[in-house]
């Protein structure tokens, strides 16, 4: 018996629809100091949240905060079929950046995952 191999999560990202109050709570209670990056639709703030795990807050029209963890695949678009076939809705179709690729799904259980796949 063969197990798959574990995929690493590389990426925590808080969306919230109130940027500011998001990063002074967040520098207080874990002493985070976000780096702003504009990016095309507005403000970024980048984190470094330690063990070489990056993150980052962005403020967008959501129903409620909540923390988005990308995790790294080999695979986009047969990450994000996997995902349907488990009966995730999927968000975020595969879509290309600067740095790579990524899709967002709802999971059956009630939590949102971001698929990542780097430019190599």
């Amino acid at each position: 018996m063969t197990r798959n191999p574990t995929k690493p999560v590389v990426h925590l990202e808080l969306h919230t629809g109130d940027l500011e109050r998001a990063s002074a709570l967040y520098a207080g209670l874990c002493g985070w100091r976000p780096e702003r990056i504009e990016a095309g639709g507005g403000s970024y703030l980048a984190l470094e949240l330690g063990g070489g795990l990056g993150g980052g807050m962005v403020e967008c029209k959501t129903r409620r905060p909540l923390w988005l963890p990308y995790v790294e695949v080999d695979g986009i678009a047969q990450a994000t079929d996997r995902a349907r076939l488990f009966g995730a809705t999927v968000l975020l179709e595969p879509s290309e950046g600067p740095a790579g690729w990524r899709s967002v799904v709802a999971t059956p259980a009630g939590g949102e995952i971001a698929f990542w796949q780097p430019k190599r």
